[in-house]
């Protein structure tokens, strides 16, 4: 499984750190990638649910605002 998540908030690579290990935290997510320029992060995993991407991205101090 892979989703895409549009991110608000980042504004340095330490954001893009943050948000990254938030989303790793996450069970089941494998991996993260997020791209500042972008703003946006694709995870990839077995099995994960949108609400708990969301979540974590949102405790780390940033928002989603689409995730697809």
């Amino acid at each position: 499984m892979k989703k895409l998540l549009s991110v608000e908030g980042m504004t340095c690579n330490h954001c893009v750190m943050h948000v990254k290990n938030a989303l790793l935290e996450v069970a089941g997510v494998e991996s993260a990638e997020v791209d500042l320029g972008k703003k946006s992060a694709v995870v990839s995993g077995a099995s994960f649910d949108d609400a708990a991407l969301k979540a974590a991205v949102a405790e780390a101090g940033y928002e989603v605002v689409a995730v697809s």
